[in-house]
């Protein structure tokens, strides 16, 4: 038995979610919305950086799932007790890799620790060895000769299991194609394979099964080694890397939906009306970039710290706890991050006013909020829509700045900036620990990569003057 818990957070992320599924059925009914949307999905690049978001955003969503587990019932006992710890689907899908918590550092598919320690044999000799892990390779009677078939068998069966399910995916996806092409099955598996399509349907496919195997190397790896190793207390440091998406997702989408009203309202006043309405804007927020924003967004997060520790009656879980911490953090960097927004559109604003159909439209006296919203919103949506990537870029790597000096996430949140916090004193010792660092690295660069070549893109599709 389970019981549901609804974060914070968690409510903000499915609400973003069915705006965005909304906004897909309103795009396909109007062909002005379509094009540049048809124009995106026709290069390479952006596809299969699509599908690298994708997936990110579904171990996101997995993540964002959350519950309680029911304690065992003792005897005579009637009302179900939950525990304290708050689990997610994503916990769910892999299995005990989080709960399998080893003595102290171990690296990559090691089945010893990273260190020596002094033990005494049967004999009363004390020795210096490297133990054994308790769950690393603890399958394999002897580990030095087995390691590698056992690692070659499973990676051989995620890479069949990939196969298998990418050959399901083609040809569901022929079927789907051929309907829509008017073509026989085989006709249209032949001409997807060839690539023969707008939509480069080989790249997308070949991206799913990157991620396909990577998916089933973790599941069939991960139940019997530490595919990242642990880190300082024996924690698995790809579960970490896995359950920090959620957190790299949440701060980089919340704080943008958090800055877009302020910057894109304000910005389009300030350059549409000018006079005293363009004074008091350009002060608002010229007096905001006055301030240092890291020494703001301390204050403010350390401010809300003292709050949630004089009133801990109002957090059941420390789940619950730390997502508090996590929704301010992402109103503070959304408060403090406007500005430069705000500043780009009042410039181009300034521009657009004076261009002839805007003229004309307040020559017939169409209303200003018409003219603001069908007129010249259209035209700064390319500019809007490229800011809001690169700061989603520029959020996730800020993270690990705010993590670093103390005032980012709680540290019992799971995050590439706690782990790389943790990695600066790691990469110092002998030997040195790389791993964490490595692994927060990757996943942070891939998910920052694609975003920006999607948004390059993107920027090209919507801008008025390259759209052909």
């Amino acid at each position: 038995m389970i019981k549901p818990v609804i974060l914070w957070t968690d409510a903000l992320v499915f609400l973003l979610v069915g705006i965005v599924v909304v906004f897909a059925f309103y795009a396909r009914r109007h062909e002005h919305l379509r094009a540049p949307w048809r124009e995106v999905v026709r290069g390479r690049i952006a596809v299969a950086s699509l599908v690298v978001l994708a997936f990110y955003t579904l171990t996101g969503l997995l993540d964002s799932v959350h519950y309680r587990k029911a304690l065992p019932m003792q005897d005579g006992q009637v009302e179900v007790q939950y525990g304290g710890e708050v689990f997610s689907l994503l916990d769910a899908l892999l299995g005990d890799v989080g709960s399998q918590v080893e003595k102290t550092y171990s690296a990559p598919f090691a089945y010893t620790l990273y260190t020596r320690e002094t033990v005494v044999d049967e004999n009363g000799v004390q020795k210096r060895i490297f133990p054994r892990l308790k769950y690393g390779g603890a399958h394999l009677d002897d580990p030095a000769t087995q390691r590698g078939a056992d690692i070659a068998a499973r990676s051989l069966a995620a890479l069949w299991q990939a196969l298998a399910f990418m050959l399901v995916l083609t040809l569901l996806l022929s079927l789907w194609l051929a309907g829509r092409w008017r073509l026989s099955p085989a006709r249209a598996l032949r001409r997807l394979l060839r690539g023969d399509s707008d939509v480069p349907w080989r790249t997308a496919l070949f991206t799913i099964f990157l991620f396909a195997l990577l998916a089933a190397l973790i599941v069939n790896l991960a139940s019997a080694w530490h595919v990242l190793g642990t880190d300082k207390v024996g924690k698995d440091v790809l579960y970490q890397t896995l359950k920090s998406v959620r957190t790299g997702l949440v701060i980089g989408t919340l704080t943008t939906l958090i800055m877009l009203p302020f910057a894109v309202t304000l910005g389009m006043m300030a350059g549409y009306f000018r006079g005293w309405v363009d004074d008091v804007i350009q002060y608002l927020y010229t007096t905001l970039n006055s301030i240092p924003g890291v020494l703001l967004i301390a204050a403010s997060v350390l401010m809300m710290q003292v709050y949630m520790d004089t009133h801990p009656e109002l957090f059941e879980t420390m789940a619950e706890r730390a997502d508090l911490r996590l929704l301010f953090l992402c109103l503070i960097l959304g408060i403090t991050s406007w500005t430069g927004l705000c500043r780009l559109l009042r410039g181009e604003t300034l521009k657009l006013r004076e261009l002839d159909y805007v003229q004309a439209a307040n020559a017939f006296g169409v209303a200003r909020r018409v003219i603001l919203v069908r007129h010249l919103l259209p035209n700064l949506m390319h500019l809007v829509l490229i800011a809001v990537v690169i700061d989603f870029s520029g959020l996730v790597l800020a993270e690990a700045v705010l993590s670093y000096v103390g005032v980012g996430v709680d540290p019992t949140t799971m995050s590439w900036g706690n782990m790389i916090n943790r990695a600066r004193l790691e990469m110092a010792r002998e030997p040195m620990v790389w791993w964490s660092l490595l692994a927060a690295f990757s996943f942070m660069f891939t998910l920052v990569l694609a975003a920006n070549l999607f948004s390059d893109a993107v920027r090209d599709a919507f801008d008025p003057r390259l759209r052909r």
